[in-house]
């Protein structure tokens, strides 16, 4: 089993920035990628990014050049930079570790003001 933790998130004016970061702990091993999604009130879950064990990225069409995935396999965490935050960008964001199973951390909102 694979615990997730997320912090960073909060609230920013639009065109600002923020970092989530996600620590995973347990059974570290057996994660193949980790990501992040996102849920907006009302609207179901998106892939915001997600990243293999061996750097392979990909991510949402809305993203695309604003933000970046990265992970530390030492440190056995992920990080998202997000840069020229959009309103639209509102949402719970959830750091997600595929391994044996599917394991999601407990969210984070992030919260753009216009």
């Amino acid at each position: 089993q694979v615990q997730l933790v997320e912090s960073g998130g909060g609230l920013v004016q639009a065109g600002g920035s923020l970092r989530l970061s996600c620590a995973a702990s347990g059974s570290i091993y057996s994660i193949s990628s980790m990501g992040w999604y996102r849920q907006a009130p009302g609207k179901q879950r998106e892939l915001v990014a997600s990243i293999t064990s061996n750097g392979i990225t990909n991510y949402g069409d809305s993203v695309k050049g604003r933000f970046t995935i990265s992970r530390d396999i030492f440190k056995n965490t992920v990080s998202l930079q997000m840069n020229s935050l959009k309103p639209e960008d509102t949402a719970v964001y959830y750091c997600r570790a595929v391994g044996r199973s599917l394991s999601w951390g407990q969210g984070t909102q992030v919260t753009v003001s216009s």
